[in-house]
């Protein structure tokens, strides 16, 4: 068998053991025994059961992003880039639940550089959806629109929201994808819709 598609499923096997169990509890004997492989093999292949937990979040990071960007067409307006964005974040994460757990529970709490490789995921994906904001704003105002430090606020919580509801909904196997991406699309369209024109919360008003 080719070593790109044995370390594939060596990967598979990993990603569902360490989502389901974590990095500790994650035994390597489980993990080769699920791919149909010696430990001695997993062990050539990846090296130690840290680096093979670092090629997990790695494909399953680069998994996710390519597929919220692939998932926005560039010639649909804002709005529904934005909702794009939103449905193939939650698509893929409902579809994906051990790689979403390996990425937003275990690497978080594995300290560096597990942790690292899932902030500089956060990045990229936080950077799109400031993208999208950006967009969004040009196309209401006809101009620039909220300030940059604003819209990357608002990119930061989006994000942040997202990946807090997909926890959720990925716990309640009731919660369908689209469901998830609409109840953020509502919460967040109202507020940016208030914002780009032009009405802004203060509490000196109330």
């Amino acid at each position: 068998m080719p070593r790109a598609v044995r370390e594939r499923q060596m990967l598979d096997a990993a990603v569902r053991i360490f989502g389901r169990r974590g990095y500790r509890a994650a035994s390597m004997d489980e993990i080769a025994e699920l791919a149909g492989v010696s430990k001695p093999l997993v062990y050539l292949y990846l090296n130690s059961k840290e680096s093979l937990f670092t090629a997990c979040i790695r494909r399953e990071a680069q998994a996710l992003a390519e597929a919220v960007r692939e998932g926005v067409d560039p010639a649909l307006p804002a709005d529904r880039r934005l909702w794009e964005g939103l449905r193939a974040f939650f698509t893929h994460t409902a579809e994906h639940p051990d790689g979403w757990a390996i990425l937003h529970r275990h690497a978080r709490t594995r300290g560096e550089p597990s942790a690292a490789e899932v902030a500089a995921l956060r990045e990229g994906i936080t950077a799109f959806v400031t993208e999208l904001i950006q967009a969004a704003a040009r196309e209401a105002h006809g101009g620039p629109g909220p300030a940059e430090r604003e819209v990357a606020g608002l990119a930061q919580a989006l994000v942040g929201a997202a990946e807090s509801l997909a926890a959720w909904a990925n716990t309640d196997g009731s919660v369908a994808a689209n469901e998830a991406a609409a109840t953020l699309m509502n919460f967040a369209w109202a507020g940016l819709g208030n914002l780009m024109a032009g009405h802004r919360w203060s509490p000196a008003e109330r």
